[in-house]
This record gives structure tokens, C-alpha cells and sequence, in this order.
């Protein structure tokens, strides 16, 4: 495998673990952040400098950035989740945006503009791929659980849930944290890949590419949401010999999209045994139609 497909599949993977997390905050409660890509920058900054700065193990700072980014998450999130949906949205925004200027301005943690260097590189193909797939298999097996049941409840009607006597706070606060957890991870990763961060790559643009992403395959389909997130964080770098036209057609693709499939590529199907048997049988059909015909 070439080094430019290695280095295009570790970043779409990085990638996929963040959409992941995503998906649970928007495709299955409803709910839209803004700041989603500070909690990568606070996964990033944290495990970077513990390794820079205190030597530590990369596994143990890994794990503890995570745990600082879900403690942030829950200061952050214990006043978000009992506001509307909107207005998450807006508080959001104005948390990457100051976890962004702080970073910017935290020159002698941080590195400022300039950056944090000097991080090993930790992170290859491998292991990129090992976590992706085991990031969507614990937000498939979360969907399917009773909190991913109350979840695709309280998305539906809010009132209704409560109603039903689904404590509609506590459901999205884990769904939150479980989001936030799964974005730190993969800033995580992209630092000991990348052995640079600076705070450009945070802003409240990537976390909209995300739930592009997201919206793009199929809001209401995991399957979806992955297969989004791949062509759509693929194609810009596969294009990057166009420079001046690739984003032009990143967005001509969204847009027809969009307009014309509304539900995403997948709308709500999953690939599951019993959905792939059930497609190969209507194949199968057609064809045995066509033939007697």
C-alpha cells in the first residue's frame, strides 16, 4: 500500500470515530453541536502535552484526556441538555469558539498559533482502523439498547418520552458524554498521528462537516452516517491534485444529495443479516421476474 492511501485511510478513520460520535448526539436525539470538533482539541491538546510535557505513557494519556474531555463534557452539558434544541446549537458554538481563542492564547502551554510539536508519532493505519471499527460497533450496540431506544423516542417527541416516564434528561446527558468521549479519542489520535496540533482545525466548520457528514448518508442509518463520512472526508484528499476545484465538486455532490434524496444515501437501512438477506431476496426476485417475463 502506498504511503499517500496509508495516510488518506488513517485520517478518514480518525474521521469516521468523531462522525460516530456525532451521529449519536444528532442522528439518534435530535440534538445539534457546534462545538463538537473543541472536544477533539481538548482530546488532542490533552494527551499531547501529558506525553510532551510529563512523559507519560501513550496509552494512559490517551485515556486520561478522554476523561478530561467528559468532565468538561458534563460541566458543559448538565445546563445544555434542558435547553431546546436550537439553542444547544448556539451554546455550542460559543464553547469551540472559546476553547479556540484559549487555545490561541495559552502560548506557554500550548504553543499558541503556532501550535503544539514535538508529539511522537504513535498513531498508524492499524490502529486507526482497529478503533473505527470498534467506535461504530459500540454505537451500534448502544442504539440498540434501551438508552438507544429512548433516545430514538425522545427525538420523536420530547413530551411524549418524558410522558412515557423516559428521563429524557439523563438519556441525553449519556448520549452526550458518550459523544464527546468518542471526538476526544479521536483528537487523540490525530495528534500522535499527525505529531502537530494547532487551534485552526477546531473551529465550528469541522464540527458542520461532521453533521454534513452525518445528514449526507443518512441521518436516521449508523450504516449511513459511516458511509458518508468516508466518501465525503476521502474525496477531498483523493482530489487534492485539483486544488482549485475540489471543494467545488465536495459541494455540488452534497447538494445533489440533498435535493434529491433528502433521507441521505441509506435513509434509516442498516447492514444487518437479516436487512442484507432481505435485499438479496428482492434481487433475487426482480431477476426471476425479468426471466419469466
Amino acid at each position: 500500500m502506498s504511503a499517500l492511501v496509508s495516510n488518506i485511510l488513517t485520517q478518514v478513520f480518525i474521521t469516521l470515530i468523531a462522525v460516530a460520535g456525532v451521529y449519536v448526539l444528532t442522528g439518534l436525539t435530535g440534538m445539534f453541536s457546534l462545538g463538537q470538533a473543541a472536544f477533539m482539541a481538548i482530546g488532542a491538546y490533552a494527551s499531547g502535552l501529558l506525553v510532551v510535557r510529563l512523559h507519560m505513557n501513550f496509552a494512559l494519556a490517551v485515556v486520561l484526556s478522554v476523561l478530561m474531555a467528559v468532565a468538561v463534557g458534563y460541566l458543559i452539558g448538565y445546563p445544555v441538555v434542558r435547553l431546546r434544541r436550537d439553542y444547544i446549537s448556539l451554546v455550542t458554538l460559543g464553547f469551540g469558539e472559546a476553547i479556540g481563542a484559549l487555545l490561541n492564547r495559552m502560548t506557554f502551554l500550548t504553543g499558541g498559533a503556532s501550535g503544539l510539536t514535538g508529539v511522537p508519532r504513535r498513531v498508524g493505519l492499524p490502529l486507526a482502523c482497529i478503533s473505527a471499527v470498534a467506535a461504530i460497533g459500540l454505537v451500534a450496540f448502544f442504539k440498540t439498547s434501551k438508552y438507544g431506544r429512548q433516545c430514538i423516542a425522545l427525538r420523536g417527541d420530547e413530551l411524549a418520552a418524558k410522558a412515557m416516564g423516559i428521563n429524557v434528561i439523563r438519556v441525553k446527558m449519556t448520549a452526550f458524554l458518550l459523544s464527546v468521549a468518542l471526538t476526544a479519542y479521536s483528537g487523540a489520535l490525530y495528534v500522535f498521528y499527525m505529531s502537530y496540533v494547532d487551534p485552526t482545525g477546531f473551529g465550528w466548520k469541522k464540527s458542520a462537516d461532521w453533521v454534513i457528514m452525518v445528514f449526507f448518508g443518512g441521518v436516521n442509518s449508523l450504516t449511513g452516517s459511516t458511509l458518508g463520512a468516508f466518501i465525503l472526508s476521502a474525496l477531498p484528499q483523493m482530489l487534492r491534485g485539483l486544488q482549485n476545484y475540489r471543494y467545488v465538486v465536495y459541494a455540488v455532490l452534497v447538494l445533489l444529495i440533498l435535493n434529491f434524496k433528502p433521507s441521505g444515501l441509506l435513509g434509516e437501512w442498516e447492514l444487518t443479516p437479516g436487512n442484507v438477506k432481505r435485499s438479496i431476496g428482492r434481487l433475487t426476485e426482480g431477476r426471476r421476474r425479468k426471466e419469466e417475463k
